[in-house]
């Protein structure tokens, strides 16, 4: 049996020294980020995305380790452990598989079987098992001649007839056959491989049930089905509109009275031959799959769909949510947020270069008041008097009406000073406005003027802005309120963490939510720092971390590389180099009779030094080259340039688009099946898979990511269900089939006889399947 880190090595496919100094590391309490930049030579260079999955396996393995100890101390202490089964259980690799092998001894409510074998059956049934062919009911006759039937409870009572004999026997051995670990593994190894997932309405569905039309009659192979669509069914079924079974292609045709596949399987499992057999055999083989098996893997195998599906989903939120905190920010410039609204009104805030609100009005540009003039008025002025730079306006409802005023402001004053007027995503900006962190920085605030001043800063710094807001609540996943809200929490609360780390936060600016996730501190030390800095008027070296109430010397390790002092006493304070590492860079300068200061930016003079010829006993070349590197472009900002998207002029809903129209638009999610994208209408398109480039593609994301701004053509529109067809393929390369096609293809309607005759793990896909295919090839 592997160890937890040889097993670790084996899947991450590296050696067992790094995975042994890796765990060290985070059973200190390092953080990922820390362990990643600052810690290459103990962990081999291991990068963060395999320092997540080590963590997580880790943890996997743990829990495993201490179920397997639990299950074999449960087994010895009733006296049944061997040691065979015992080398099984230490064998075995998945809390699954140890499950199995345990289900036999775990404690259970008392059974039919229990009380069988308390009333004397099992003799019956050991003599049955040794020769099958035998007359069930002569067997049992001969038992209760001899009189070896006796009560032992009032639970078992005195068995005095051969049918309750059998009855019992039948019960005991059904026990017996669904606790085999051997065959329940392969039942569902078979199902997981060849079962399809069938799907159909539960009833005559009402207008709001439109959403899961498309799987009223629909199966689809469990195998292959892609995370959304399971999510979809499962949704279905939670809001009860939808039924789910599973099914073997080839029961399809079966009659209630024949054999299943998985009655044949069981019954060569405990090498009996059902046609050579007496009828009792078969009620027994028939039950055990009926009443034992089926129900209890159709339910393990759709609960593993799920949680397949919802790992892909909270995958797909937190790449999503990764490229939209390290979107480009447009920096420290004075910004005009604007809050878009109809009847209650434009909120505007502006905030001056560092995010401090400066001033706040509400304007009534639209109807019914339809005060346009005054509004653009006001806003001519306030841009005009505190020289704004920048207009950011949320995308919700009424936005591209403000994006007209917002036009006719700039135009107005193009003479005086130039303004860039930008579309911002207001996704969980109502989310901030509300929550008790925005009534702590603005208490004297309305609640909608806040949702102004977020805009306005998520154009300026998306990171410093976002990481205020819970990440579910930015809205960039796939069925995100379906999934595991702990692991979904847990996954999206890393990629917060690797981003903030990433990109570094300077610390005489940052706000506590954006200190809390820096690696090391929590909210209660970002609380002591800001609360530090406020009192000293700021931090001039990193060490003074030091000074602040609570904040040791292993959190100032963790901490101190990712936090920035610009203009500080130390020149280093300002990159991404740790303090731990200060004496390197001293080294050097003094090896060259240079200032320490005059190192950095020199790029010419750091590409002669040979990393190697500084390794010491805590440095090695990995930390020299990202030393050197960093002495470059000191405290770089790893995020793209800015640029922002133009959206058209005159399209502002579904009701003026048209096929073939070209336009401009924002990734603003990317999933599995392909991209949405925001044209302005206030309803994203979506670039089918099939649509995003020339040539073939499997992932989405290797053509565009959340924040990318793209050229798109309509391709279909459904006004009734405000759904949007885009390409973004050439149009001499056009496919000729629509995405809604297109996705019809992944699935295959149910015919009727199908639905009627369907029942669980008793559907085909086969036939169904080439027909479709077939008559579809035809169309086309």
């Amino acid at each position: 049996m592997l160890s937890i880190n040889q097993t670790l090595a084996q899947e991450l496919n590296v050696r067992e020294q790094q995975v042994a100094a890796t765990v060290t590391l985070l059973d200190e309490g390092a953080s990922v980020p820390f362990i990643a930049r600052y810690r290459k030579e103990v962990t081999g260079a291991l990068d963060d995305t395999q320092l997540r999955q080590l963590a997580e396996r880790l943890q996997y393995l743990r829990e495993l380790a201490d179920r397997r100890t639990r299950i074999l101390a449960s087994i010895e202490e009733q006296g049944q452990l061997t040691p065979e089964l015992q080398a099984h259980i230490q064998a075995a690799d998945t809390k699954q598989a140890l499950e199995d092998l345990y289900l036999p001894y775990r404690p259970k409510r008392r059974t039919k079987a229990q009380n069988a074998r308390e009333a004397g059956l099992l003799p019956l049934v050991e003599a049955l098992l040794a020769d099958p062919s035998q007359d069930p009911k002569q067997q049992a006759q001969i038992l209760l001649e001899a009189k070896a039937l006796q009560p032992l409870t009032a639970e078992a009572p005195q068995i005095t007839d051969v049918k309750t004999a059998l009855e019992g026997a039948k019960q005991i051995l059904m026990e017996q056959f669904a606790e085999t670990p051997t065959l329940v593994g392969a039942l569902r190894q078979r199902l997981a491989q060849e079962a399809v997932i069938v799907s159909k309405a539960l009833a005559d569905p009402a207008p709001a049930d439109s959403k899961f039309s498309d799987y009223f009659a629909y199966q689809e192979a469990l195998a292959n089905i892609p995370s959304h669509r399971a999510l979809a069914l499962l949704r279905g079924r939670n809001e009860g509109v939808l039924q789910l079974s599973l099914a073997l292609p080839e029961a399809l045709e079966l009659g209630p009275k024949d054999i299943h596949p998985c009655e044949i399987q069981i019954a060569q499992h405990f090498h009996l031959v059902l046609h050579q057999l007496p009828a009792w055999w078969h009620e027994v083989v028939r039950w055990t799959w009926r009443v034992k098996l089926a129900p209890q893997l159709e339910t393990e195998l759709i609960q593993q769909m799920r949680e397949a599906a919802e790992e892909a989903a909270i995958q797909v939120f937190a790449a999503n949510l990764k490229d939209l905190l390290l979107a480009a920010p447009a920096g420290g410039k004075i910004t005009l947020g604007l809050d878009p609204g109809l009847r209650t009104g434009i909120k505007v805030a502006l905030v001056d270069a560092n995010g401090h609100l400066l001033t706040t009005s509400t304007l009534y540009p639209h109807a019914p008041q339809n005060r346009w003039q005054e509004a653009k008025t006001a806003l001519v002025d306030l841009c005009r008097r505190y020289q704004v730079e920048l207009i950011a306006i949320g995308n919700g409802t009424a936005s591209r009406e403000t994006d007209r005023l917002a036009a006719e402001v700039v135009a107005d004053l193009a003479s005086e000073h130039p303004i860039q007027k930008i579309m911002v995503s207001e996704a969980g900006a109502s989310v901030y406005s509300a929550s008790e962190l925005a009534a702590q920085e603005f208490p004297d605030l309305d609640v909608t003027l806040r949702g102004a001043v977020s805009i306005a800063r998520r154009l300026q710094d998306p990171l410093a802005e976002l990481v205020k807001i819970e990440p579910k609540s930015i809205g960039v996943g796939q069925y995100q309120h379906d999934v595991s809200q702990v692991a979904l929490a847990r996954t999206l609360d890393a990629v917060v963490e690797d981003c903030v780390n990433a990109v570094g936060v300077e610390l005489n600016t940052a706000s506590i939510p954006l200190l809390t996730r820096v690696s090391g501190l929590n909210a209660r030390l970002a609380a002591q720092i800001v609360a530090w800095r406020e009192q000293a008027g700021g931090f001039s070296q990193r060490r003074q971390l030091l000074k602040v109430k609570g904040l040791g010397p292993k959190t100032f390790e963790q901490c101190a590389g990712f936090l920035r002092i610009r203009q500080g006493e130390h020149p280093l304070d300002a990159s991404g180099v740790h303090p731990e590492a200060y004496s390197v860079v001293e080294a050097i300068a003094q090896e060259h009779q240079r200032p320490l200061g005059s190192l950095i930016g020199d790029v010419h003079f750091l590409r002669t030094l040979q990393p190697q010829d500084y390794i010491n006993d805590h440095f090695g070349v990995p930390t020299l080259i990202d030393i050197l590197h960093e002495l470059e472009k000191p405290g770089r900002d790893p995020r793209p340039e800015f640029k922002f998207a133009h959206f058209r002029e005159g399209v502002e809903s579904l009701a003026d688009l048209s096929p073939g129209m070209r336009l401009e638009g924002v990734v603003t999610n990317v999933t599995h099946f392909g991209a949405f994208v925001d044209i302005g209408v206030h309803q994203d398109g979506l670039v089918h898979i099939s649509e995003l480039a020339d040539h073939f593609v499997s992932d989405p994301r290797t053509c565009v990511k959340a924040g990318d701004i793209v050229q798109v053509r309509v391709l279909d529109l459904d006004q009734q269900r405000k759904r949007i067809s885009l390409s973004m393929r050439s149009p001499s390369r056009e496919m000729p089939v629509s995405p809604a096609k297109t996705r019809s293809q992944a699935s295959t309607k149910m015919p009727t006889k199908a639905n009627e005759r369907a029942q669980p793990f008793n559907t085909g896909l086969a036939a169904a399947l080439q027909k479709a295919l077939k008559t579809e090839a035809k169309s086309h």
